[in-house]
């Protein structure tokens, strides 16, 4: 296997002890209690003559002290109190040195810094550890979840999305690596680009834009549970100091096309998720915010998509993408009847999927921009972003080569530019 950008090992954000036993693993883990689908792929095999790879990736990244350093602070905690402090702690530490390393300002691991792969797995090792800790005093499940919630909002970024008072302000989304179970090797170019843009300043006519990013699950479940709502809802709500001046979801879409999705729809496709989970349904109401009444059956982007096709952004096209699905009145479900064309929404008809699909892309720009209009937000600019997908090195051994990254990479910049480009249109 063939391994590029060799760099030193800085672990200075990740100082942790190494002597994180066997035993203290024993005392406080139950190693047989149950994970979710998608933690279950942590311990995916490996192919003959090749390596496991979620672990040589967590190794590859030098994340490898995070992992173990995790694993120990739980055995350590002797309250709910503790495990929150440490959750909260190392969540937010995860993520910040993810960002630092993917925009190359610590140099860590051995392989490209463009890679998002050992965050995810180092991430779902520690969602892993929390579910199957197993503490000397009382946890229940209730407070377990609370801690998950704790832990993976930290992780994602999600905490951390302040902006400095008089800049123009920007809120971005990427997502997971997903549809693993076909090939464990998968990175998303677009949480990929989130680590590239958290944190992001420059200058456009004058004035000063910054950019904070979040990291998606790509699982119902936790869109269910309100991410979305929570991570962009504070940047919408009117008297925010923190009110967003254009928000984004991006995700991985067709090879070879950069998209500007113009309609999201409210139904909910059902395709199977990390968790190997979905059912077909109308998108579901958010838990803790707004809604706008009544539910609209499509939502249009706002995003300044004309400025962003202008800004001459390569490799890949750009172009605004009108297609949409539905079913005339009264003819939902049945997917005899559904029409797709490039009209707009035919009055009375019932949303079966945006220019993007059906699956969470296209759910996360519905659901961020139902949020944004029932706060009252129709004057911040709102969309999604399909960008190209990758395609992997042809020998299944090879985890990644020059062409895969140089492929990734280009991808990333493009999206980059063309967020640069919608916060300073």
């Amino acid at each position: 296997m063939r391994l590029i950008t060799v760099i030193a090992v800085s672990a200075a954000l990740l100082a942790v002890p190494q002597t994180a036993t066997a035993a203290a693993g024993r005392e406080c883990f139950d190693r047989g209690a149950p994970t979710t689908y998608e933690e279950g792929r942590i311990e995916t095999p490996a192919l003959p003559g090749g390596t496991r790879v979620p672990y040589h990736l967590v190794e590859a990244g030098g994340f490898t002290p995070y992992a173990k350093g995790l694993t120990k602070a739980l055995c350590r905690s002797r309250s709910i109190a503790d495990a929150r402090r440490e959750l909260q702690r190392r969540g937010a530490q995860l993520w910040q040195v993810a960002v630092l390393r993917a925009q190359g300002k610590l140099r860590m691991g051995t392989i490209d810094r463009y890679d998002d792969r050992p965050l995810y797995w180092t991430r779902l090792m520690g969602t892993r550890d929390v579910r199957q800790w197993r503490p000397a005093f009382g946890l229940t499940e209730a407070q377990r979840a609370s801690l998950l919630k704790t832990y993976e909002y930290a992780a994602r970024g999600v905490s951390s999305t302040g902006f400095a008072p008089g800049a123009g302000k920007v809120l971005v989304s990427g997502f997971d690596p997903y549809q693993l179970n076909g090939e464990i090797r998968r990175s998303n170019p677009s949480g990929a680009s989130a680590l590239q843009l958290d944190g992001l300043r420059y200058t456009a006519g004058g004035r000063e834009i910054r950019v904070r990013a979040v990291m998606l699950p790509v699982t119902w479940s936790g869109f269910d549970a309100g991410i979305v709502e929570d991570a962009f809802g504070p940047h919408l709500t009117a008297r925010s100091r923190d009110r967003a001046d254009l928000i984004m979801t991006i995700s991985q879409g067709n090879r070879g096309l950069m998209n500007i999705e113009q309609w999201a729809g409210a139904w909910r496709g059902g395709s199977p998720d990390n968790n190997n989970e979905g059912v077909p349904q109308p998108v579901p109401p958010a838990p803790r915010w707004p809604q706008p009444e009544p539910q609209p059956e499509f939502i249009e982007t706002t995003l300044p998509h004309a400025a962003m096709v202008a800004a001459g952004t390569g490799p890949w096209p750009t172009a605004l993408n009108p297609r949409l699905c539905e079913w005339p009145a009264g003819t939902r479900p049945d997917p005899a009847a559904v029409r797709c064309h490039n009209g707009g929404p035919t009055p009375g008809a019932q949303a079966q999927s945006g220019g993007g699909g059906s699956y969470l892309s296209n759910e996360s720009m519905y659901r961020s921009n139902r949020l944004r209009l029932a706060l009252g937000g129709a004057d911040i600019p709102g969309g999604h972003l399909h960008i190209s997908a990758l395609v992997y090195p042809a020998d299944p051994l090879v985890i990644i080569d020059d062409a895969f990254a140089a492929d990734r990479a280009a991808t990333i910049n493009q999206t980059v530019a063309l967020v640069k480009a919608a916060g300073a249109a």
